[in-house]
């Protein structure tokens, strides 16, 4: 289970607007996180938000799971189903949170660290941040470093075409392969598109958080093609995981590696612990799919 941050108050304007971009512009979002933050109730089930939004119970836990991974609710159960509680920062700053969601505008009138004048002044400032290295455990690793998908390691020559695989079924088969049987859906505002404690690497456990790139993406992936803003790799950063994986399904240029080593060497030096990163390539996907066939279904590799 995800926990939530604990100390919001001092990280106020942060939160609100972090809670206004996972809304977005999405009735159905919106209405779920309504529906659920509507009167006295600390706790409510899928089916009493199925009830008041009128959607689907598979939409209702698709849309619950968002706002879990996104700290916006805590995932609970209650009365034998899956339930959804309160976060007390976010009953205080509903309204707030709901007058600026899908309203960029309103948005960069909140002053925060990032935008520390509001609408006021916005400048774009570059910084050369430097760690001592001795602080710094941010290791490199590939796909044949991730003991979960070892069976990769046998296949030793790369296909010789790049497979266009859409980036929902790539995350269903590593899911998959991974053991996790939970339905992961996109939706904008998420800070990755699956996260597992069940990746292992060095022997143990780890928690891993994965952002996926389909052939809607063209060309070579540079870090301007992640996200609607550029910012998915940084996004992906602020999860609370271990291990950090970016997938494409063709090649990755260098300026990705790059800046995730400098994010996870900033998370090792301030979190104090090591960080893993890496990026599976469009041969690397292809290794995977070929070693865990049955995971992709109906996928051709030639």
């Amino acid at each position: 289970m995800t926990l939530p941050v604990a100390d919001r108050s001092s990280n106020k304007p942060e939160q609100i607007v972090h809670a206004a971009e996972v809304l977005g512009r999405s009735p159905q979002r919106i209405a779920v996180f309504t529906a659920i933050y509507r009167g006295g109730k600390q706790v409510k089930t899928v089916s009493e938000l199925v009830q008041a939004t009128k959607l689907t119970r598979q939409r209702v836990l698709d849309l619950g799971r968002g706002l879990a991974n996104n700290e916006l609710v805590v995932q609970t159960d209650k009365d034998g189903e899956t339930a959804y509680r309160k976060v007390l920062f976010f009953t205080q700053q509903r309204d707030k949170i709901l007058h600026v969601a899908g309203n960029k505008a309103a948005q960069d009138k909140i002053p925060t660290k990032r935008n520390p004048q509001g609408a006021a002044q916005k400048v774009t400032l570059k910084a050369d941040f430097r760690v001592p290295k001795k602080r710094v455990a941010a290791k490199h690793i590939t796909i044949d470093d991730i003991q979960s998908f070892s069976e990769v390691r046998r296949i030793t020559e790369y296909p010789d075409e790049y497979t266009k695989i859409y980036e929902t079924k790539f995350k269903n088969g590593v899911a998959a392969i991974l053991g996790e049987k939970d339905r992961f859906k996109d939706w904008g505002g998420e800070l990755n598109d699956l996260s597992s404690t069940k990746v292992k690497i060095a022997g143990k456990r780890q928690r891993a958080a994965f952002a996926f790139k389909g052939p809607g993406t063209k060309g070579k992936l540079t870090p301007g093609k992640m996200g609607k803003n550029g910012d998915q790799i940084q996004r992906l950063f602020r999860c609370p995981a271990d291990v950090f994986i970016v997938q494409y399904w063709r090649e990755v240029e260098d300026n990705v590696y790059e800046q995730m080593m400098q994010f996870a060497q900033l998370k090792s030096y301030f979190e104090n612990r090591t960080i893993w990163h890496g990026v599976i390539d469009g041969d690397d996907s292809n290794r995977l799919m070929l070693a865990y066939q049955s995971k992709f279904p109906g996928v051709v590799i030639k």
